[in-house]
């Protein structure tokens, strides 16, 4: 059976991604096929689409990382141990492939769509979600009461980290490179946000903090950026990096980090086991989908393209204009 999806013809521009025909994806063991609804956007699926950021051993070499939709079929017994059945929406993150009608994703990578939620909204999460909870609550162990630092908070993964941070108690700073966009972070709840065009962020993050520094950094840039964030880490601070925007060379002063007892740590989510990321999923469930459910928590979709129009979806990215999640949408 033949189904749409988006492909990347050639690595380049956004006008290589092409609306073709692909033969639907059958369920292994452990997994469930998925009717896509909707399909969100993210910087990995950019890189990808330029040729750097190759699909893991075994995934689709379709771009889309995350969908919302509703279960078809797939493995009976996984499922149950899920508790999920065919018919039930969810949302999963995938290894690729998530620019289609049809996918399959490990029953242990779903999520139940929280009550009320449009597709759009539902798979605008879990890229982000699972990102910076196991960035920012595991690898860095943000507690309440500390402060959290995070840089590009207008971006999918910022505007989710503003809100979870907040949530568990944490004072939020952001950076973002407009006054708009600051405004908007403040909006969604950061307590204070930092233009990085206009002001050292540094220097305004010790300010903001009387001296002490932040207490966890959450660093989609690297780079030069890193010697700055060491710079305004409180004692026994930490930085987690989950991307390298500015750059994979990073020079610092190491003694800080002896003096002070600062963690850098990092990580990329994609080629990691199931195993690992249903452990995320678990904890998601258990500690952010209540926070979803209630309404406390919600992505926020800056725009909805019709799938065939994934290219204009990706040059809005690389535009830096949009405000929070960008998202496919494929009809019933």
């Amino acid at each position: 059976m033949l189904m749409q999806a988006i492909e990347i013809s050639a690595f380049g521009a956004p006008e290589v991604l092409r609306l073709c025909e692909r033969v639907r994806p059958e369920p292994g063991a452990g997994e469930v096929l998925i009717r896509v609804l909707a399909s969100g956007v993210n910087r990995p699926d950019v890189l990808q689409r330029k040729g750097h950021y190759p699909a893991p051993p075994g995934a689709s070499d379709l771009p889309g990382l995350e969908v919302a939709g509703v279960i078809e079929g797939g493995d009976a017994a996984a499922m149950a141990a899920q508790g999920l059945r065919p018919g039930d929406r969810v949302c999963a993150l995938l290894a690729g492939g998530g620019y289609a009608q049809w996918c399959v994703a490990p029953v242990q990578q779903c999520l139940p769509v929280p009550a009320g939620w449009s597709d759009a909204e539902a798979a605008a999460l879990p890229e982000t979600f699972f990102t910076v909870w196991s960035n920012v609550f595991e690898r860095a162990r943000l507690q309440p009461g500390e402060t959290l630092l995070v840089q590009g908070g207008s971006s999918g993964i910022g505007v989710a980290a503003i809100q979870l941070g907040r949530a568990f108690g944490a004072t939020v700073i952001v950076t973002a490179g407009s006054d708009d966009k600051c405004a908007a972070c403040l909006a969604l709840g950061a307590h204070h946000a930092i233009n990085y065009r206009s002001q050292d962020f540094g220097a305004e993050a010790l300010r903001l903090t009387a001296g002490r520094g932040v207490d966890v950094v959450l660093d989609m840039v690297a780079g030069a950026y890193v010697a700055r964030e060491v710079d305004c880490l409180a004692e026994d601070g930490r930085i987690a990096i989950i991307a390298v925007q500015g750059g994979v060379q990073a020079g610092f002063d190491a003694g800080k980090l002896l003096r002070r007892r600062l963690t850098i740590t990092g990580s990329t989510l994609r080629a990691r086991s199931v195993d690992f990321k249903g452990a995320i999923a678990r904890a998601l469930h258990a500690h952010v989908w209540p926070l979803l459910e209630s309404g406390a928590v919600r992505p926020v979709v800056h725009s909805r393209f019709a799938a065939r129009d994934a290219a204009q979806a990706h040059a809005l990215m690389e535009s830096n204009r949009h405000i929070g999640k960008i998202v496919l949408t494929w009809e019933p």
